[in-house]
């Protein structure tokens, strides 16, 4: 359980400390500032009803200009990854959000979490379940909280086929069906590159059909077998082009995923139970999510800026002093899967979860 849950707003730096500002919805700095920062979390403040962007964190001079004068970041809540610590001197700054390669997320959680701020970090959480304890532990350390962006845990369309699921409206589980994947582009990005990345598609939008299979059972699978291959040796010499994992479940249910690198519109999840189906596809995009029903009912719902709704929920937990829903907990316990996933696939054994 996370300490900060029970800490009390105001002590040390974070929510309720004297700061200059008037402003008291949660300060926030970004901790990355590439493509998703720019083109979806930068702007989600401005439908953010609790947060607000008070800092960034980029070793790119040239970004750092452009933001602060987009933004009106001020220039003292500019920082270099080598100077988050001075963040503690800085009660402007409630939280971080980090944002960086997954390989990173440990340094720069752990770093935050020493300058005495609350951490929301992407998925996944780290490219070893050594580093994901390592990260749970250093917050617990400093009394703050640690959330991991799962933003369709936070999304309507998810929630209803969760719920779908959980009141058996169908009848009990029996088959999960999910996929998501792309073709990638630039063969020099960081995501080709295993000692960033730690992995290929499984690692980055893999983790989105292991999430729904998880979600929709509510349970732990017992078991994963994976296979992986790879087409562009060329390309992807460092890491899976394609990953197929399936998971089998306490109560008998069983999850296959796929997840590519290298093939365009996978993107779904399908429940089957006893008496129907349903299940969404757009599944795990940011906008255009469709879901549906094998009676025909209505699986519809008002599209969400899902960045701004998730930070508005961990928002709301710093403020009331309550866990989040989305610890680090539930970071660590993908990892361990995926990691389990590597390894049967690399020695076609199936791996069975203790």
């Amino acid at each position: 359980m996370l300490a900060a849950a029970a800490a009390p707003l105001w002590r040390g730096t974070g929510v309720g400390a004297p700061s200059r500002r008037q402003d008291r919805r949660v300060g926030f700095a970004l901790v990355g500032l590439g493509r998703l920062s720019t083109n979806e979390i930068a702007p989600a403040f401005a439908r953010s009803r609790l947060c607000r962007l008070a800092g960034i964190v980029t070793g790119s001079p040239a970004k750092a200009a452009e933001w602060t004068a987009r933004y009106g970041i001020e220039p003292d809540a500019v920082y270099t990854y080598d100077t988050i610590a001075r963040m503690a001197d800085n009660p402007d700054i409630d939280a971080v959000y980090v944002v960086t390669p997954n390989a990173l997320h440990a340094e720069h959680t752990i770093a935050a979490a020493r300058a005495g701020k609350h951490v929301l970090c992407e998925k996944p959480m780290e490219v070893s379940t050594e580093k994901c304890e390592a990260m749970i532990a250093e917050c617990e350390r400093a009394g703050r909280q640690l959330a991991i962006a799962y933003r369709l845990q936070f999304e309507p369309h998810t929630l209803e086929c969760v719920r779908l699921a959980r009141e058996q409206e169908f009848g009990p589980l029996r088959l999960i069906e999910a996929g998501f994947g792309f073709r990638i582009g630039d063969p020099g990005q960081w995501r080709l590159n295993h000692g960033l990345a730690g992995g290929g598609p499984l690692m980055d939008v893999g983790v989105y059909a292991l999430q729904a299979a998880r979600m929709l059972t509510s349970e732990e699978p017992t078991h994963v077998s994976a296979v992986q291959t790879v087409s562009d040796a060329a390309k992807f010499r460092e890491v899976e082009e394609t990953m197929a994992f399936q998971l089998t479940f306490p109560s008998g249910v069983i999850a296959s995923c796929t997840t590519t690198y290298n093939g365009s519109g996978l993107n779904f999840f399908s429940a089957f139970a006893e008496r129907g189906a349903f299940g969404m596809n757009p599944a795990f995009t940011t906008s255009g999510l469709r879901g549906w029903r094998s009676d025909g009912g209505t699986l519809r719902f008002d599209s969400t800026d899902h960045f701004a709704v998730q930070m508005d929920d961990f928002a709301q937990c710093i403020l009331e002093g309550r866990p989040t829903s989305v610890p680090g907990e539930e970071g660590l316990r993908d990892v361990r899967i995926m990691m389990a996933a590597y390894e049967a696939a690399r020695t076609g054994a199936t791996v069975q979860l203790a």
